[in-house]
């Protein structure tokens, strides 16, 4: 179909609207179009003519402003691509992770600002979405702590203050779980007896020497002789502390050595100003006066010398291994601390030596060689295997630095010849060795780390009430570590626990019901 021109339109309206009769015909025959066709387009060219007479704005002027919204409308678009989707669950979410790590409403809400603008949740409301799912955590928290129950068989264990309210810390150390965060009215032996009572399987417990804890414990054993597989409860006392006396003891015996040489040096200068002014007399006091300082600075000096050998001696036997590689034990051990004790006298050095002297002290040395006799019988391969793991794992634990250049890697191999010269079996024996080694515990450092972070939490916070504690504990016990030989994993697939999911706000919106349910069946599978 032929397509007709403006002028044909405005022909054939023209004959419709103002022509005689028979000019429709001769002008649709002129253009070679219908009268039907005719009769539209005179109908609408009247139309047209009728808008364009209205008031309002011209064809142009839509036309710009249809431009202007067009481009209006692709920069939303391209807004909307990289627009924050922050719906009321995920403002809920942010919520309760930034609480669990220790900020306060306030900071969380000037956080939400920058994204939500005027949009952002009030103070109130967060508080409430922080207390809701701290309320859910303390459910879900003893679902999780019964589960852990026969997985957990170390723990170390402290007590901290919370505006003079005690709260009670235990962390199993291998996993990093933290398997109890509780606040407690007072710090007595039956509020700790209390808080152990659910953990049957406990075998090796690390501590400090606190009243309270020793009482707790004390009740704790008598109330649960062994675990229900048959093991009896031992404890260690916390080396941490012994360091943490020591350091102390030691810097109260530099003060004076510091004051001594610092007047000794003072003495110098007046002499070396006497001198200078060719005062005879008055120069032979001064050097007398600098001479006796300085006799006196390096008394002092060399007493303190004697007190942080001794002290280094002590820290030494306190190792795994002893200065010749061997493996320690509780007698060499003994020997050294007894003479090393000689050179600390007096009642600055009396809490050390209380704690030093403590039987529990060396107990992991005796827990060390009982895990080694029952991981590998014969004694022979038991050394050469124990030698291997330590020249394949150099540091603090095994006492050593790795040796520079290719001695460092001919070391281990070997070893492995020697240990493979001795029991065809060696490689099944060095992996029971390597596990003993590996978990031992003889300082509570770790749980001193869990209160550290309790502290952090508590400066931020007004009251750091239980549910709020629940809340902290279910983030730290599914966050993945970021770096270390634990990274990459969370502190419950460390431990062992086998959970629907590791994402902490997917097990804070499990129903704990569900959740008893889907662990009873993983445990079924396992």
């Amino acid at each position: 179909m032929t397509r007709l021109s403006v002028r044909a339109w405005i022909g054939n309206a023209a004959a419709v609207l103002c022509g005689r009769w028979g000019a429709v015909t001769a002008q649709t025959q002129t253009f070679g179009c219908s009268r039907q066709a005719a009769y539209d387009q005179a109908e609408r060219v009247e139309q047209l003519i009728t808008e364009a007479q209205q008031p309002g704005p011209s064809r142009a002027q839509l036309l710009a402003t249809v431009t202007q919204l067009e481009s209006e409308n692709q920069q939303l678009w391209q807004a909307l691509e990289q627009a924050v989707d922050l719906p009321v669950a995920k403002q809920q979410q942010f919520a309760a992770t930034a609480a669990a790590l220790g900020l306060s409403l306030g900071q969380m809400r000037r956080l939400l600002e920058l994204v939500l603008g005027r949009r952002c949740p009030s103070r109130a409301k967060l508080g409430r979405w922080v207390a809701a799912a701290a309320r859910r955590a303390g459910l879900v928290l003893q679902q999780l702590d019964a589960a852990c129950v026969v997985l957990v068989c170390t723990a170390c264990l402290d007590e901290i203050y919370c505006h003079r309210q005690p709260l009670f810390v235990a962390v199993e150390p291998c996993s990093m779980t933290w398997i109890v965060g509780q606040r407690v009215a007072h710090c007595t032996g039956d509020a700790w007896q209390q808080t152990l009572t659910p953990w049957t399987f406990l075998t090796w417990v690390v501590c400090d020497a606190g009243t309270a804890l020793e009482a707790g414990l004390e009740k704790f054993q008598q109330q649960r002789p062994t675990t229900p597989d048959g093991q009896t409860l031992g404890s260690g006392l916390d080396l941490f502390h012994n360091k943490q006396e020591a350091h102390r003891a030691l810097r109260v015996v530099w003060a004076p050595v510091a004051q001594a040489w610092q007047r000794a040096e003072k003495a110098s200068a007046v002499l070396a100003n006497k001198r200078w002014h060719g005062d005879k007399l008055p120069a032979q006091r001064a050097a007398h006066a600098a001479t006796r300082a300085w006799r006196k600075a390096r008394q002092r000096m060399e007493s303190y010398e004697v007190q942080e050998q001794a002290w280094r001696r002590i820290e030494r036997a306190l190792e795994w291994f002893r200065p010749d590689g061997a493996l320690n034990d509780r007698a060499w051990a003994e020997a050294e601390i007894a003479q090393a004790l000689a050179a600390l006298p007096g009642p600055l050095w009396a809490k050390l030596r209380r704690f030093v002297q403590d039987p529990r002290s060396l107990a992991f040395l005796d827990r060390l060689h009982a895990g080694l006799v029952v991981a590998e019988p014969r004694s022979d391969l038991r050394a050469a295997l124990v030698q291997l793991w330590r020249l394949r794992h150099p540091g603090r634990r095994a006492g050593r630095t790795k040796a520079p250049g290719a001695l460092g890697e001919l070391q281990p191999v070997l070893q492995a010849v020697v240990c493979q010269g001795l029991a065809p079996d060696w490689h099944s024996a060095y992996r029971r060795v390597a596990n003993v080694l590996s978990r031992q515990v003889r300082a509570s450092s770790v749980v001193e780390c869990m209160n550290s972070v309790v502290r952090m939490h508590q400066a931020r916070h007004r009251s750091l009430s239980q549910p709020l504690l629940d809340l902290k504990r279910l983030y730290w016990n599914c966050r993945r570590f970021h770096e270390g030989k634990r990274r990459e994993r969370c502190p419950y697939e460390h431990l062992g626990l086998r959970l629907p999911t590791y994402d902490w706000w997917e097990l804070l919106n499990t129903e704990p019901a569900s959740l008893a349910q889907q662990l009873s069946t993983s445990k079924l599978a396992a």
